[in-house]
């Protein structure tokens, strides 16, 4: 009986986080509403943040999700003051315009933002290796999103395993670039240095990697004429 009475009393905690995600204001769209917006509509969500880039000169570069799906909000308005406040599961209301950018769908720089009231929301990462190479992947585009069991794979012809910048004329603190393999299909992945810099766990993770490795990542499932995410996390495979 105690252990019904747990389940049953998880189950309802889960489906009130998930109503409380799912909440909109009036005037708010849903996951649904923003995706089937034109490119250069007007836009307004509601969303929680789930991670940032570095604040500069006013803006702010974050990555946010909703019970439905992701968001990427490119260079957002915000002061120094704001930046310190968008802590991961806080609520935020943003009005801009949907772009696209080499196939990343965004709200453009300049959009505006204000705090909303609300519980935290922390989405879960996703397990999306299964659908590398497939057109259901971009339908994650945006999200927090695992890749497992992946095999590192040369970067140039000198068997490098990662370059600093995608054509190796960066240098330290410049974006990580490597490419990893699953069933012979291969990809580039990156650690976006004003998300992840010089010193954090991913980065020296990155640097430290070795041709053949098998790995386990996290990230957003950024898009850059393809698959491009933005990696957060890396571990030998499980």
């Amino acid at each position: 009986m105690k252990k019904l009475f747990a389940m049953v009393l998880v189950l309802a905690l889960a489906l009130c986080a998930f109503a409380l995600a799912e909440e909109k204001s009036e005037g708010v769209m849903t996951y649904a509403d923003y995706i089937a917006a034109d490119i250069d509509d007007e836009v307004t969500i509601e969303c929680y943040v789930q991670d940032h880039q570095s604040w500069w000169d006013n803006k702010i570069t974050v990555y946010a999700a909703d019970a439905d799906g992701a968001y990427f909000l490119y260079n957002m308005a915000c002061s120094e003051e704001d930046a310190a406040k968008l802590e991961p599961g806080t609520k935020i209301k943003v009005t801009g315009y949907k772009a696209e950018w080499s196939g990343e769908i965004e709200i453009a720089e300049g959009a505006t933002f204000e705090f909303v009231e609300g519980e935290p929301y922390i989405a879960e990462s996703v397990d999306v290796t299964a659908l590398l190479g497939t057109d259901e992947l971009i339908e994650k585009q945006n999200q927090f999103v695992a890749f497992k069991g992946m095999t590192v794979e040369a970067k140039n012809d000198d068997g490098a395993a990662f370059l600093y910048g995608w054509d190796g004329s960066g240098e330290e603190g410049s974006d990580l670039y490597f490419d990893v393999s699953l069933n012979g299909a291969k990809y580039t992945f990156t650690v976006e240095s004003y998300l992840r810099g010089p010193g954090t766990d991913v980065y020296e993770a990155v640097k430290a990697l070795n041709v053949g490795d098998v790995i386990d990542m996290e990230g957003f499932l950024y898009w850059y004429e393809g698959v491009n995410p933005h990696i957060t996390a890396v571990k030998a495979a499980e």
